[in-house]
């Protein structure tokens, strides 16, 4: 896996240099205090990660991550430092936010769509191609998937929405916010799996995804988990 990300990133090097693509901010510096260990370091499928995992699909749909780590860690820095950019949120205890804005200092401001993506919400490549080109074939400033009335995530976001992002707080409900003020204008993506909701905050909603994936095909775990 290792292998196949470093050659990725380095076909993306040999391509010619362009800004203006598809970017993502990885989520991966919280505490893990409900897993009670971190979770970026979580064993997932086919001897990945959660955070290697979430790279690797990420560069499969033509993405280029930006990964936000916190001090506790920061050592994982390393293993990754290839395929993308991997930056550090000192004050991870500021909030999910926080690593927003510090993952926004490394991201073109003339970029072609945006992805926030939470290290404990691990997405199959398609999820990610499916919502990046519904994005680009609309003029959205914001696009989600939505499965059964749910809105799910990840979130793409346009360029119009950049002075939104700089301006995110807290105290102003966070990435809430701009969803809240383009709601009107939100492009929203039908799934027809429940994967586009998995969110992974306890040992036990970790535990049952894991064992329902390990034992299903790659097919299979298209279906509604």
């Amino acid at each position: 896996m290792v292998h196949l990300l470093i050659q990725l990133h380095q076909n993306m090097l040999n391509s010619p240099r362009n800004s203006s693509k598809p970017w993502a901010i990885v989520l991966a510096a919280g505490a893990s205090i409900r897993m009670g260990r971190c979770k970026a370091e979580l064993p997932w499928l086919n001897g990945t990660t959660l955070l290697s995992y979430q790279i690797e699909q990420l560069l499969m749909a033509g993405i280029t991550p930006v990964v936000v780590l916190g001090p506790h860690n920061a050592q994982l820095l390393k293993p990754w430092a290839a395929p993308g950019q991997v930056v550090i949120n000192y004050h991870p205890e500021a909030g999910k936010v926080s690593s927003i804005v510090t993952g926004l200092k490394h991201i073109p401001r003339d970029f072609q769509a945006l992805m926030i993506v939470a290290v404990d919400q691990p997405r199959p490549q398609w999820i990610y191609q499916t919502l990046l080109q519904a994005h680009l074939s609309a003029n959205v400033p914001l696009t989600a998937p939505a499965y059964k009335g749910r809105t799910g995530h990840p979130l793409v976001f346009s360029t119009a929405v950049w002075m939104a992002l700089e301006g995110l707080s807290e105290e102003t409900l966070g990435l809430r916010q701009i969803v809240q003020v383009f709601s009107e204008r939100i492009h929203y993506v039908e799934f027809e799996t429940a994967d586009v909701l998995m969110d992974l905050n306890t040992p036990e909603s970790y535990q049952a995804a894991l064992l329902r994936y390990s034992s299903q095909t790659f097919d299979e775990q298209l279906v509604e988990w």
